[in-house]
Formats: C-alpha cells, sequence, structure tokens
C-alpha cells in the first residue's frame, strides 16, 4: 500500500513539474511576443489560456483522489496541500501572460517600452523560474530568495510608473498607450506576488511552517 502511495507522490511531483514548466513557458513566449510585437504569437498564448486550466484540473483531481483514497501521513498531507495551493498561483500566472497578450493584441502599444520596463519583465519571469526550480529540488534557500525577489519587482514596478508618467508630460497623446503599459506591468508584479506564494508553499511542504503562521 505505502509502494503504491510513493508512486502517487511521484507522478504528482511530475505532474506539478509539467504544469511549472508549461506557466514558465507561457510567461517567456508572452513577454517575448510584447518585446518583438509579434501579435500573432501575443494572440496564440492569449487563445491557448485553456491548456494551463486543463492542467490544474487534472492536477487537482490528482491531489483529491489521492486524499480519499489513501490515508496520508503528515508529510504526505503537506506534500499534496501545497501543490494544491501552488497550482492555483500557477494557473493565475497563466491568467496573467494571457491577460497581458490580450492587451498587446488591442494595437495600442507603438513607441518604445519604458527604460524599465524589460528588467522588470525579466525580474518577474526569474522569480517563477526559481520557484519552480526550488520546488523541483526541495531547495528552501532558493525558495527564500525567491521571496526577497519581490521587493525587487515591487520597486521595479515603481519605476516603470514613474517612466510612464514621465513620458506622459511630453505626450499626452499617449495616455491610452501608457495605461496599457501600467495595466501589463501590474500584471508582471502580480505574477512576482504568485511566484512569491509559490515559494512559500515549498518552503511549507519542506518544514511543515508556512510564513503566515
Amino acid at each position: 500500500m505505502r509502494k503504491h502511495f510513493d508512486d502517487q507522490i511521484a507522478q504528482l511531483g511530475e505532474q506539478m513539474m509539467a504544469m511549472g514548466a508549461l506557466v514558465e513557458n507561457t510567461i517567456e513566449r508572452a513577454i517575448r511576443a510584447l518585446q518583438t510585437d509579434d501579435m500573432a504569437e501575443a494572440a496564440a498564448i492569449r487563445d491557448g489560456d485553456h491548456i494551463v486550466d486543463e492542467k490544474e484540473r487534472e492536477v487537482e483531481a490528482m491531489c483529491i483522489h489521492m486524499l480519499l483514497q489513501q490515508q496520508p501521513v503528515a508529510r504526505d498531507l503537506r506534500t499534496i496541500s501545497a501543490a494544491l495551493k501552488m497550482i492555483t498561483d500557477m494557473e493565475r500566472i497563466g491568467d496573467q501572460a494571457s491577460d497581458i497578450c490580450e492587451i498587446a493584441t488591442m494595437g495600442h502599444l507603438r513607441s518604445p517600452r519604458p527604460e524599465h520596463f524589460a528588467s522588470m519583465a525579466q525580474a518577474a519571469i526569474s522569480m517563477v523560474h526559481r520557484a519552480i526550480d526550488a520546488y523541483v529540488h526541495k531547495d528552501i534557500e532558493l525558495a527564500k530568495q525567491v521571496e526577497l525577489s519581490d521587493d525587487i519587482v515591487d520597486a521595479l514596478f515603481n519605476d516603470v510608473k514613474a517612466d510612464l508618467i514621465a513620458g506622459l508630460r511630453g505626450h499626452p497623446d499617449r495616455t491610452e498607450e501608457c495605461l496599457d503599459l501600467l495595466m501589463i506591468a501590474k500584471y508582471l508584479e502580480r505574477i512576482g506576488d504568485h511566484a512569491t506564494n509559490i515559494a512559500e508553499w515549498v518552503e511549507f511542504s519542506v518544514t511543515g511552517v508556512h510564513k503566515e503562521e
């Protein structure tokens, strides 16, 4: 019985890694499409949002089946409950990547991006990558680094806002475009928040203690 459950735990880990890779790839593609003005790619990402949703439902069903059919000990219960929390944040990251592409396809983004925009996008992507990596390797120190990086993304969000405000002073005709860019920056900031949540649940799955406790 225990061997069968251990196999299921291993399968859950594989599915979590697969969903993490899917989400990571989605946000990377979204930012690349935005930076290169590839509207066909942006539309494909927007229209493919259901793929991440389906993966979330698949992993969620696996977790619920394990809880109902098995008798997990404390460590296993932490692994399953953390997975349920993490897939919610992964799905939200997928949603925000889709939302970024939705804005990109509206055609309002014409001029160069704000000075700090690329740095913010890269920092958010890095947080997602490292949060997933921390889960794969059960690396608490890496998870903590991700949590600390949230301040960097927040600071860059403020820099992007300042860039946009400065740009508006000389180009009031760019109001709609600046608002779209500000919304995209806000989605990137939220992606950083979700990566932080994933990192915190990685810590919980290993230690049994959540940061908010």
